[in-house]
C-alpha cells in the first residue's frame, strides 16, 4: 500500500494539481471486500500503537481534515478512529469564528486545542479555513485589524508563511502534523446533497450556504490547490485522497494514520530497575491477600 500512499502524498517536492487526481478508486483497481478487511486490520493496529503513544507521552499527533461540504469528514473520523481509546483522542470541529476568536490571531483558536504529547487531536477543518474560505470570500476585508495587516496583495501569502512556520515549530516541539484533504467530485457532492434533502434523518445537515459555496466550485479548487502547494512540506505533508467512495476513503485515511504512528514507533515505558525488581514482592503481597 506504500505505493498508493506515495501517489497521494505531497511534501513540497512536486507540484500539486487537483484536477489530475482521482476522486474514486477506479485508478487503483482495488477490491471492495478486500479493502474492508484491510481497514479493519488497520484499525486494530492503530489502536495498539495509540495505546503505546499515550503511555509513552513523547510525541503528539495532530490530524487535520479539510474538504468540501459532503466529502465525508465526520463519517471518516467515526469509522477510522471509532475503535481507539477515547481517553487519548480529542476531536474539534471548527465553524465560523466566534466574536472572541476573531479578536485573536487566526491560529489562536486551533493552537489552544493542541493536544498534550501522547495524545491525538483531530481537527475537522482548521486554521486552513483562513486561507480557503477567507481567501475566496475575502472575509479579511471586514476584520478589525490594522490596515498594514490587511493588504490584499499579501495577506494570504503571509498566512501561508505563518502556517509553514507554525507546523515546523510543532514538529520541533515533538508533534507530528498529518494533513488530509478529501477530494470529492462535483457530481458526488450533488448526489449527497440530494440525499440530505430527501432524507429526514439528514435534513439538518443541509444549508442554503452549501449551494452558494458550490456555485464557486472553481474558485475553491484554486484555493485548495494554492494552499496545499504553499504549505506541503517534508515534516508536514498533505495527503489528497479520493472521497467519492467512503469505504475507500476510510481505508486510505487509516493507512496514512497507521503510517505516521509507525514512524513515531511509540513504546511502552520501562520501569526503572529498582521498581522492576520490586514487582515480584508486590505480586506476592497480592497473592497473600487472596489466601
Amino acid at each position: 500500500m506504500a505505493d498508493y500512499l506515495d501517489q497521494y502524498r505531497f511534501n513540497g517536492s512536486k507540484k500539486f494539481h487537483l484536477d489530475k487526481l482521482p476522486t474514486d478508486s477506479k485508478q487503483d483497481k482495488v477490491d471492495k471486500e478486500e479493502i474492508l478487511k484491510k481497514t479493519a486490520k488497520n484499525q486494530a493496529k492503530i489502536f495498539a500503537l495509540q495505546d503505546k503513544l499515550y503511555a509513552e507521552g513523547k510525541e503528539g499527533l495532530l490530524i487535520i481534515l479539510q474538504a468540501r461540504d459532503a466529502a465525508g469528514k465526520d463519517s471518516t473520523i467515526r469509522h477510522v478512529m471509532g475503535g481507539v481509546n477515547p481517553q487519548g483522542v480529542q476531536v474539534y470541529s471548527y465553524k465560523q469564528p466566534s466574536k472572541e476568536e476573531l479578536e485573536h490571531d487566526f491560529l489562536w483558536r486551533c493552537n489552544r486545542n493542541l493536544p498534550r504529547r501522547g495524545m491525538i487531536a483531530i481537527f475537522n477543518r482548521s486554521y486552513y479555513e483562513d486561507v480557503l474560505v477567507v481567501k475566496v470570500r475575502k472575509l479579511y476585508k471586514n476584520y478589525n485589524m490594522a490596515k498594514r495587516c490587511l493588504k490584499e496583495s499579501d495577506v494570504i501569502k503571509k498566512r501561508y508563511k505563518h502556517i509553514r512556520d507554525y507546523e515546523e515549530y510543532l514538529y520541533d516541539s515533538s508533534y507530528r502534523v498529518l494533513k488530509i484533504f478529501l477530494n470529492v467530485s462535483k457530481e458526488k457532492q450533488k448526489e449527497r446533497f440530494m440525499e440530505r434533502i430527501d432524507s429526514q434523518e439528514k435534513n439538518w445537515k443541509f444549508s442554503s450556504s452549501d449551494l452558494s459555496e458550490r456555485a464557486i466550485w472553481d474558485e475553491y479548487s484554486a484555493a485548495y490547490e494554492d494552499a496545499i502547494n504553499e504549505t506541503a512540506s517534508r515534516n508536514a505533508p498533505w495527503y489528497v485522497f479520493p472521497a467519492d467512495q467512503k469505504w475507500y476513503t476510510r481505508y486510505l485515511v487509516s493507512e496514512a494514520i497507521l503510517d505516521v504512528l509507525k514512524k513515531i514507533s511509540p513504546q511502552y515505558p520501562e520501569l526503572p530497575e529498582t521498581e522492576a525488581a520490586q514487582l515480584g514482592v508486590y505480586k506476592e503481597a497480592l497473592m497473600k491477600e487472596e489466601q
